[in-house]
């Protein structure tokens, strides 16, 4: 597994819909090699985040995890704590 796959959801906490959809984005970033579609693949970029997206949600509803609807609310731990604030992934535009 490739060491920058980040956790996206607390396991203390119910994911949120941004959540999920940030996973699926951040798969599919990883397996298609691109951060960003060209205009010619960008409708299949968008459809396969949504199929993961959806996937991932039934997957957290067989667990017992509830989703909710939401933005992604994740902080990282250090940043929570008083580290850096760039650690965030909200708005960041080098986020892969």
């Amino acid at each position: 597994m490739c060491r920058s796959i980040k956790t996206l959801r607390r396991a203390d906490e119910a994911a949120t819909t941004g959540e999920l959809e940030a996973a699926a984005r951040q798969y599919v970033r990883k397996i298609s090699g691109y951060r960003i579609p060209s205009a010619r693949n960008a409708e299949a970029f968008e459809g396969a985040i949504a199929e993961i997206a959806a996937a991932s949600a039934r997957l957290m509803g067989t667990l017992g995890v509830a989703v909710e609807e939401g933005p992604d609310r994740w902080t990282p731990r250090s940043a929570a704590a008083g580290g850096s604030p760039a650690g965030g992934r909200a708005g960041s535009p080098g986020r892969a």
